[in-house]
């Protein structure tokens, strides 16, 4: 599983079908829960899902997933049970997995025994917002290269054509586009940028754009996404996750009425 083809979209499917990315913080409601919500973001038609790694200062997050990495550390999950988690259920997930997460955690982990290890979980690929590209290319492209990781950088709507186009030929799998420059789960209008998506449409990027943070709904990724290969859904479904409270069901319920 841990190549571009599998999560990159082919062409024509950017132009027929959506394809719908779930993020969740691996370790809640309850420590052990993180197969169990794959098997439901799997079996529910999402066609790709995101895992966030829990971290004491989640910067670029909002309020919702804040609680969650609180949740999380506060239930004890640590990178190294996340890769046991994922390792348990490798045969019977197909979707791409990729992990998103702050440099420092995963420095302390070890950066090469960290690859090594999402490589032997099935994981295809990662977000880490606060590393640096040129630290990227110059000490760790390599090592992604090495263990067949795919590496996703984020753009916003204040970043130059210039850089996007920079950032999109360092990424492999999809080029994750936030849609306003704000922390995730905010309640702008900006999620509908038909300014910015049209601009990043135009550039005739090497990546397929995934569209992220402030989808709430069907409503809201079916606007972000016609000019997009697809869209993330984060805070929406962490919140459903955190009531803690007929959660199986909810969660399902909530993917298939996106998909539908």
């Amino acid at each position: 599983m841990n190549n571009t083809d599998n999560i990159q979209p082919s062409a024509s499917n950017i132009q027929q079908h959506k394809k719908l990315n779930i993020y969740f913080t691996a370790g809640i409601p309850r420590l052990n829960d993180t197969a169990e919500i794959l098997k439901i973001i799997q079996s529910s038609g999402a066609e790709m899902v995101e895992i966030g790694m829990p971290y004491s200062d989640p910067v670029a997050d909002g309020p919702v997933i804040q609680k969650a990495h609180e949740l999380a550390l506060r239930n004890g999950m640590t990178i190294a049970t996340l890769f046991e988690q994922l390792k348990s259920v490798k045969s019977e997930i197909h979707i791409p997995i990729v992990l998103m997460g702050y440099i420092n955690p995963v420095l302390r982990f070890g950066f090469e025994i960290f690859c090594r290890e999402c490589a032997a979980s099935g994981v295809s690929g990662l977000i880490i917002p606060d590393l640096p590209p040129i630290e990227f290319e110059k000490n760790y492209q390599p090592v992604l290269k090495q263990y067949g990781l795919n590496f996703i950088f984020l753009v916003t709507p204040e970043t130059s054509n210039q850089r996007i186009k920079y950032l999109d030929s360092l990424s492999s799998g999809f080029l994750y586009a936030v849609s306003s420059s704000s922390t995730t789960g905010n309640n702008s209008k900006e999620v509908n940028n038909e300014e910015y998506l049209h601009r990043l449409a135009s550039l005739n990027l090497k990546n397929p754009v995934m569209i992220g943070f402030g989808i709430k709904n069907k409503e809201d990724f079916q606007k972000v996404t016609r000019k997009a290969a697809g869209g993330i859904i984060g805070t929406s479904f962490v919140s459903i996750l955190l009531e803690n409270d007929g959660w199986k069901k909810k969660t399902a319920e909530f993917i298939h009425i996106i998909v539908d």
